[in-house]
Order: structure tokens, then sequence, then C-alpha cells
């Protein structure tokens, strides 16, 4: 099982973020703007920073081994504590793919919404097009629920989307 943790996001994971921006596989399978705007890291960070403070999203940095190395982020970028559901989310550094950095980070970030929020319901939005991810959702024991079609992802970026789910009763 790959070592890894979760931290709460700081202002010391910004340049280890920045690098990450670069990073083309990244951009297509995220909401990073493309091109990525300048001061796009440092604005991301103060939106979570609100988010946290008023209990609607939280970030993490997904750590590696014993060195800490920075691995990625996770996210929750949407908490809707009145529903108890929250959608979950993750970037892997290129370096960390295909070590099962992923998916001990979402079995992690599961965990937490299940028992830290107490969340009913997780929900993983999936480009069709990501094999990766959903086998990183198919792995966690999240369930594929269907596909919306022409999402909104970002500007100028619309695709078919897989949601996938897991509820608190899930084995």
């Amino acid at each position: 099982m790959t070592d890894i943790r979760l931290e709460p996001f700081a202002r010391n994971h910004l340049d280890a973020l920045g690098d990450m921006l670069g990073d083309p596989e990244l951009l297509r399978f995220t909401r990073v703007p493309e091109p990525v705007p300048a001061g796009f890291a440092e604005t991301w960070f103060a939106r979570y920073e609100r988010g946290r403070a008023d209990g609607t999203r939280m970030n993490f940095a997904i750590l590696e081994g014993p060195e800490s190395r920075f691995a990625g982020f996770g996210v929750a970028p949407v908490i809707d504590t009145e529903a108890a559901t929250a959608e979950l989310g993750y970037g892997v550094a290129g370096w960390a793919r295909g070590r099962g950095v992923a998916t001990a980070a979402l079995r992690e970030l599961t965990s937490w919404a299940f028992t830290e929020l107490g969340m009913v319901r997780l929900e993983l939005l999936i480009d069709v097009d990501n094999p990766g991810s959903q086998g990183v959702a198919r792995n966690c024991g999240y369930t594929l629920e269907g596909v919306l079609r022409s999402a909104y992802v970002k500007p100028g970026r619309r695709t078919d989307t897989q949601i996938w789910s897991r509820l608190v009763t899930d084995a």
C-alpha cells in the first residue's frame, strides 16, 4: 500500500501546486482553467480558505513517504451539510501516477468525509475519457451511476462526465 497522508493545504504547498499546473493531463481532467491564469494557485488557495472557514469546501495536500514529498491535492469542492452530501476530487503529480497515490488519497478523503463531516453521500465527477480515475473510483468502492452529457467543466470545455457515488452504508 502506498504510504501517503493528507494534511490541510497550506501556503507552503503553493509552489508544488504551481509546478503541477503545467501538466497537460492534470489540466485535461480538472477544472483548472486553460491557459492557467497568472496567480491561479493563490486564487485557488484563497477560495478554499474561505470555504474551509464557512464549511462549504476543503482542500488537502497529499504527502508521500517518510520525506512527505508533495504528491498532489485532494479536495471537497462542494460540501452540503444540509443534504449530507459532498463532492470529492484529487489531482496527482505526474511522477506519482500509477503508484496507488490517487487510490490511497481517495480512501483517506472518503473516510474523512464520512467520519469527520458526517456525510451520507459522496460524489465523484470523472471524464468519460479518464480510465485511470474511473479505476480509482472503482477500487475505492464507488458506484457508477451514469453519464452527465455535455457537462460544463470550465470555460471552453464541455465533456461527457461520469457520476460515481458512495454511500456511508456501502460496504
